[in-house]
């Protein structure tokens, strides 16, 4: 994994309506989101001039927040207009990833209660340099003892920033040499990994977990509709790690990483231990895919 480009020592990152160097682009002690967490985020991928399923994701972020019971939030538009100055004020207009974050604000003293939040909310957007994290070659995973949150705990359909039961199976996953980690759900099945959706490629059909215990990604959603056009079977189901292990191929998704084969799992070669002719297809797809429908910067 190599994120690191000598671009993003000079970007500047927008915050409540500022544009700041990267050295000062800071947010309060007393933000909702240093205080404990309580925030929520979206990441988008600039292809070529467009902005993949922005539209979505600007409507996920404020679902969230209205599910969080956030107040004051920006408007669409106005998130819209500062994810385009912002890519405009870099010079980005492809091979970028954008980390946009909406806090619940500051607060007029520390401590947890959302009472103490009297300013509105903080926006930032993080725009940098960057290819998808993951190598098309493909990487090795293995299963977490960490589980996914359950939604009787906390419902993964609001995409927030309370990310430490995915950060502890990341460090499993570091800790065994691997690059990333399955997670299960709290009845043993397969939700996720770490950072991405999961598909398995069987008989030629593709198949991904419920969205119960796992985030219903935009880019799981894309591969979804590209394989209803394509007439590529696809269906959610619950799978084991049994159905992993015994898959003909394996791949996760995600803004980040996009279409990433899974070569081995906890030890085990998953088909031939090469890329999938499926998930090969997909990849192109998923990248014409996303380029064709994306929304077009106005610069």
């Amino acid at each position: 994994m190599n994120v690191v480009d000598p671009r993003n020592a000079d970007i500047l990152v927008f915050v409540n309506g500022q544009m700041r160097p990267r050295s000062e682009a800071s947010v309060s002690v007393f933000d909702s989101v240093v205080q404990g967490g309580d925030a929520v985020w979206e990441g988008l991928r600039v292809y070529n001039g467009r902005i993949a399923a922005l539209d979505a994701h600007l409507q996920r972020l404020q679902n969230s927040a209205h599910a969080l019971l956030f107040s004051d939030v920006p408007s669409c538009d106005d998130v819209r207009s500062a994810i385009f100055d912002t890519l405009q004020a870099n010079g980005m207009r492809d091979n970028a990833h954008i980390r946009l974050t909406l806090t619940r604000g500051e607060k007029v003293t520390s401590g947890m209660n959302p009472r103490f939040n009297q300013s509105g909310c903080t926006l930032i957007v993080l725009a940098e340099w960057k290819p998808p994290v993951y190598s098309d070659s493909g990487i090795r995973v293995i299963t977490a003892s960490t589980r996914r949150n359950t939604s009787q705990c906390l419902d993964s359909k609001i995409h927030h920033n309370n990310l430490l039961n995915n950060i502890l199976a990341a460090i499993e996953a570091n800790v065994a040499g691997a690059d990333s980690a399955i997670m299960l759900d709290v009845d043993g099945f397969v939700s996720e990994t770490n950072d991405t959706n999961l598909f398995i490629v069987k008989d030629e059909g593709v198949q991904t977990p419920h969205a119960d215990s796992c985030l219903p990604g935009l880019t799981r959603k894309m591969i979804l509709d590209i394989c209803s056009e394509r007439d590529i079977r696809a269906a959610e189901r619950t799978l084991s790690l049994t159905d992993v292990y015994t898959a003909d191929e394996v791949f996760t998704s995600g803004t980040m990483g996009e279409l990433t084969p899974v070569l081995e799992a906890d030890g085990r070669v998953i088909g031939d231990g090469k890329v999938g002719p499926v998930t090969s297809r997909l990849q192109s797809l998923h990248r014409d895919y996303a380029f064709e429908t994306g929304s077009p910067l106005p610069f």
